[in-house]
């Protein structure tokens, strides 16, 4: 699979296209004073405690306060506490090899045990402020690497489940066994598969040389504060998918292009060559046809390109997804024999769209029904295939007697919502336009201003091509009136995709005039 990434860089925010075989699978945007990242590591204070939640709010500095459950305290919390004291002390400092772990706190206790009023507690952001709600944090801290998790206060070796050879995975845990740091536990993620030592041990150095920062700066940390900020949202993505299919980075800004040349020499040498940069005058997303996919993408009714098409509505509490076979329809075959067809595309594309828009919760799916369970299994089997794509944890339940195929999607961040629709250029959203019969007179009004106030001695109008052929018809046109009454040549220019009253001067330098 050929994948590109397309990043457009701009002065508040930059947009990050993921492309599968030309194809827009995510979108991305971050803006550059964004606070509050998944991933990123703060000094919190504990506001409350709610011990019928089971739960504290804890100041990360956000404007509402973060949430904290105890089962996202993580076993390791009295080492993480101890830890703390440790490192904010001014007589002593963290070694980790000499560091003496506490017992696990139990699963299924009470908050009000471990955590008090007013406490300092490193926590980790797991999702993103949403709609009203203030981040949801943890103090179960974690290092992502390239091919490892780093994991503190622990000693445990966990392989991912996806590396199935027995072999290979008693030679990764042998691997990071003789190279792990003491009180340090590691989870090895898929991409380490097949790698050597040398590229393993340089993922831990940088992860635990991050600690190491950390450490440094808790010292003199005052909550609420931050203390490491995770990867920004293009690095991650890049740390997270860079594999042989990774072909091209390409990149509108010079400064951003080196920054993850500059990364990139750090996770991957062979692959720095892929970064591009883009220079033509045709903005980045327009020229790789990333616009008008979005474009085609979002909004409530998504086509596909055999007639099928999707309606998608959100709610507070889920997603909901209708699929709809439209003119698709092959009278050759059933009528089981289409729905499958039509189900299995449009399978494809809810996986597409999940990704794209970055939807999260409960997602329901109707289907058009099947009456085989032959076919059920295999539209069940297809969904999971396409998601296998997606890198978000999620679970699908096979469809139900009523054609329904439920998903659940894990969200941590706000949903990708691209407005589609756009308001009117003539009524401007209002329903009402100017009167056509007064168009001329205005067009004639500016004219004269131009002319005879500002100096224009070169004029270009762009109108509608309607417009135009009204002006140019006839041997005494309103053309060569106008020649004859300002002793100036107005040139005209026909416009198919202006809107029937839209109009615009332009200079000799083909600037417009704004009147």
């Amino acid at each position: 699979m050929n994948k590109e990434l397309i990043i457009d860089s701009r002065a508040n925010e930059v947009e990050i296209a993921l492309l599968e075989d030309k194809q827009l699978v995510e979108l991305n945007r971050e803006r550059k004073n964004n606070s509050h990242i998944v991933g990123d590591i703060y000094l919190g204070r504990v506001k409350k405690i709610m011990p019928g939640l089971n739960a504290a709010f804890v100041d990360v500095g956000y404007e509402k306060d973060a949430f904290l459950h105890y089962l996202d305290l993580g076993p390791q919390l009295n080492s993480l506490l101890k830890f703390i004291k440790i490192g904010q002390s001014a007589d002593q400092k963290v070694n980790m090899d000499s560091f003496v772990i506490e017992p696990d706190i139990e699963k299924t206790g009470k908050i009000t045990s471990v955590l008090k009023s007013n406490q300092n507690i490193l926590v980790q952001i797991a999702k993103e402020p949403i709609s009203t709600k203030g981040p949801r944090i943890s103090s179960e801290i974690s290092f992502p690497g390239r091919y490892i998790v780093l994991v503190p206060f622990s000693n445990r070796i966990s392989i991912s489940q996806k590396i199935k050879s027995q072999e290979e995975r008693n030679r990764l845990k042998r691997l990071i066994q003789s190279i792990k740091p003491k009180n340090f536990g590691v989870i090895i993620r898929t991409v380490a598969e097949n790698k050597n030592v040398a590229e393993l041990d340089t993922d831990l150095r940088n992860l635990v040389g991050k600690w190491e920062i950390m450490v440094t700066k808790l010292k003199d940390a005052k909550s609420p504060e931050k203390i490491i900020s995770e990867l920004d949202r293009t690095s991650a993505i890049l740390r997270d998918l860079l594999n042989k299919d990774f072909n091209s980075v390409i990149v509108n800004d010079s400064e951003l292009a080196e920054e993850i040349r500059s990364y990139i020499m750090t996770i991957a040498p062979d692959k720095v060559d892929i970064i591009k940069i883009h220079k033509s005058k045709i903005p980045i997303f327009e020229q790789y046809g990333i616009d008008k996919q979005v474009k085609l993408s979002f909004g409530k009714t998504v086509s596909i390109k055999s007639g099928v098409y999707l309606i998608v509505e959100h709610t507070e509490a889920m997603h909901v997804i209708d699929v709809n076979s439209g003119h698709r329809l092959n009278t050759d075959k059933t009528q089981e024999t289409n729905a499958l067809e039509v189900n299995l595309e449009a399978a494809a594309e809810i996986a597409r769209q999940l990704r794209l828009r970055d939807m999260g919760g409960i997602i329901v799916i109707d289907f058009i029904d099947m009456h085989e369970a032959s076919n059920r299994r295999k539209l069940f089997q297809k969904l999971v295939e396409e998601m296998a794509k997606d890198s978000t944890k999620h679970t699908i339940l096979p469809p139900s007697k009523f054609g329904l195929v439920q998903i659940t999607r894990q969200r941590v961040r706000p949903e990708m919502n691209v407005e589609v629709l756009e308001k009117c250029p003539a009524c401007e959203g209002s329903g009402k336009i100017k009167p056509s019969i007064l168009l001329i007179d205005e067009i004639e009004n500016n004219i004269r201003y131009l002319i005879n106030e500002q100096n224009e001695n070169f004029l270009t109008i762009a109108i509608n091509p309607y417009i135009y052929a009204y002006f140019t018809k006839g041997l005494f046109s309103l053309q060569i009136k106008w020649f004859l009454k300002y002793k100036k040549f107005i040139r005209l220019k026909s416009i198919a995709s202006y809107h029937i009253l839209e109009y615009h001067f332009f200079n000799k330098n083909a600037e417009e005039i704004k009147i």
